[in-house]
């Protein structure tokens, strides 16, 4: 089956750039590359079963400039509409990872890449289908 992104991620993707023309996307990205092939467990691999990526990562550089520095904000809010929304299940940002596991709170993450340049955001299999739009106030302009 060919890859393709959960429903929740292309929704999210769509939302941050259209709040965000002329941001950077060099960090960018869904699909696994070879770094994630290797290390065998990442929402980034397409699943065997259907094809479908849980994952995507957006560059740190929401405003297209160095300043301000809005990716930290966004990677709160988003912790936040996780809490009710049910469609994300962890994110990753600055050496952090928050999930339900511990009510959604900051906690340092240990994994190889610290995630400094992205934000990375995993998604449940409620997301597969539902592509409703996140309420995030820094999306919603």
């Amino acid at each position: 089956m060919k890859p393709h992104l959960c429903k929740a991620g292309e929704t999210l993707r769509d939302q941050v750039n259209a709040r965000y023309p002329s941001r950077d996307k060099t960090s960018d990205g869904w699909i696994a590359d070879a770094r994630h092939m290797s290390a065998g467990t990442s929402d980034h691999i397409p699943s065997l079963v259907d094809g479908v990526v849980r994952a995507i990562d957006i560059d740190r550089d929401l405003s297209g400039q160095a300043k301000p520095d809005l990716m930290p904000y966004l990677a709160d809010q988003l912790r936040l509409c996780a809490k009710a929304d049910g469609r994300i299940a962890y994110v990753i940002f600055d050496g952090q990872i928050a999930s339900k596991k511990k009510n959604w709170a900051f906690r340092k993450y240990t994994g190889s890449n610290q995630h400094r340049h992205h934000l990375h955001i995993s998604f449940t299999s409620k997301g597969d289908t539902d592509g409703k739009k996140f309420a995030v106030p820094l999306l919603e302009g």
